[in-house]
């Protein structure tokens, strides 16, 4: 176990992880082995003789495992971003692993007892704001995910996390297979009618790469779905596109998620139920600023009084002008971005593709970067010594005014069918926290999207959505980078999730 890469200090730029080292092989003894030490940690806790503290019982809660932790992070981060059939695999052998050391944790009495015990004499102690809320979010963990069940019932709970890791997982597994196994070829150019330059040029590059010479492939990819929807004149094949993008995992074969989300919904709800809970949305919204479903549904329906009426309003505006302009006698779904795009230009004259050439994704990055630089007093480094886990990955260091680290950052753009996930987020291979020595540890952050690749002739240029998607991601990344935090779990956006939305 001693030769496993995953094992030893990470002799890297930063402590960042060894991508270019890693066999797909390294994962799986790793995590077992950290597993191991872990328990090991949290034995140690809970057997301590000593009188439960702060510093012997919370503080060592969040310090455990943090081996553990940087291997299953970085693992499923890449199951996200650059999946392949081996990763899958063994996500399915990792995740019930890791769900059932959660819950050793979680429902272990003598644990529980020690956590209570800080509680119970919580005055005895003085803490900081930052450490009165990490205990108080330790016992609202071990509470909210089963302390408190007998013991036949905290089975039946280990039994339903189980399940539902799996479950999830292979959902997400069906949606991303669906997403690369479809592909719509043209061979005429008649069928390009209204598609832009870049979205002709992007699928016959699709299409090359497929070995269709002199034909045009667009996928389910969002630069290639996108376009196509926005301004394909051929209704037929909008609809077509639109069908199967809508209908992922829906079709009846191995990839059905049509049980598979009957079996999710059904465990959410017997776990809330278990644990004391109404529904799924009682227990995730306690934890929320929105506190509960009720208060989420008045906002709805107060939305609905005020949009409502505006939105049937352009609805009807828009089949008018498909019917005066084409003679669209009943207005579909499939129709809408086309016709939506179409009146916006006559209406108002705003052509998205005029504003693509403003928004080369180099500029826009240097452009978000500079923002942060004169908000923040950043500095962004590229650095070409940082190992990264594909090609097309850029990575920086950010420095802060006076040339001090604060952290890495991978930005990692492009869409790769089949092997990523769809949509945009920010994720991290290491989190912001103070070490046993005090020391602060900066964070590793990542970007990932899926934005319009470059061609041979043209670069990746951005739509505006994509622009906002960028900034959107980038302020999430750059909550992290600031932190100055002394727990993982309180750092960078570890806050209420709508809140930090």
């Amino acid at each position: 176990m001693s030769e496993n890469i995953l094992l030893k200090p990470f002799e890297t730029p930063f402590e960042t992880f060894p991508f270019d080292k890693v066999q797909d092989t390294d994962f799986l003894p790793a995590i077992e082995y950290a597993l191991g030490q872990a328990r090991a940690e949290i034995t140690a806790i809970k057997e301590n003789i000593a009188l439960p503290t702060f510093q012997n019982t919370i503080e060592a809660l969040e310090r455990a495992g943090k081996q553990l932790d940087t291997i299953s992070t970085a693992f499923f981060n890449l199951n996200h971003a650059d999946t392949n059939d081996t990763r899958q695999a063994l996500a399915q052998q990792i995740s019930p692993m890791l769900t059932a050391y959660s819950n050793d944790i979680l429902l272990d009495a003598q644990l529980f007892e020690r956590v209570k015990s800080i509680i119970v004499h919580f005055t005895r102690y003085v803490y900081d704001a930052e450490q009165a809320r990490l205990v108080d979010k330790t016992f609202k963990s071990f509470v909210r995910n089963g302390a408190n069940l007998n013991a036949t019932q905290k089975e039946t709970l280990r039994e339903i996390d189980k399940e539902l890791a799996q479950a999830s997982l292979k959902f997400g597994e069906n949606v991303l297979a669906e997403t690369k196994n479809f592909a719509m070829t043209l061979e005429q150019e008649s069928d390009l009618e209204g598609l832009p330059a870049h979205a002709i040029e992007a699928a016959k590059s699709l299409a090359e790469a497929m070995g269709q010479t002199g034909k045009w492939t667009f996928t389910l990819a969002y630069p290639s779905y996108q376009p196509f929807m926005t301004y394909s004149t051929r209704r037929d094949l909008r609809q077509k596109m639109f069908k199967a993008f809508n209908s992922k995992a829906f079709h009846g074969n191995e990839f059905d998620n049509r049980e598979l989300i009957q079996k999710i919904a059904s465990l959410r709800h017997k776990r809330a139920n278990l644990l004391g809970y109404a529904s799924h949305a009682d227990f995730v919204l306690e934890e929320r600023m929105a506190d509960s479903p009720q208060v989420v549904q008045n906002f709805l329906e107060e939305m609905l009084h005020y949009a409502q009426p505006a939105s049937l309003r352009d609805v009807q505006a828009l089949a008018d002008y498909a019917q005066k302009t084409d003679g669209i006698t009943q207005l579909e779904r499939w129709d809408i971005q086309h016709y939506s795009e179409r009146l916006k230009k006559e209406l108002f004259d705003i052509d998205d593709e005029l504003l693509r050439p403003y928004f080369k994704l180099e500029n826009v990055t240097k452009g978000v970067f500079d923002i942060a630089t004169r908000l923040f007093d950043l500095q962004f480094i590229e650095r070409t010594d940082i190992p990264k886990y594909h090609p097309e990955v850029q990575t920086f260091e950010v420095l802060d005014g006076a040339g001090k680290h604060l952290s890495v950052l991978y930005l990692d753009f492009f869409p790769r069918p089949g092997h990523k996930k769809d949509g945009a987020w920010m994720t991290r291979f290491r989190g912001q926290y103070h070490n046993e020595k005090r020391e602060n540890v900066r964070p590793h952050v990542s970007l990932v999207c899926n934005f319009t690749k470059p061609t041979e002739s043209k670069p990746s240029l951005l739509t505006h959505n994509e622009v906002l998607t960028l900034l959107h991601e980038f302020g999430h990344g750059l909550h992290l980078i600031l932190s100055q935090c002394q727990y993982d779990s309180l750092a960078g956006t570890s806050v209420s999730w709508d809140f930090v939305e």
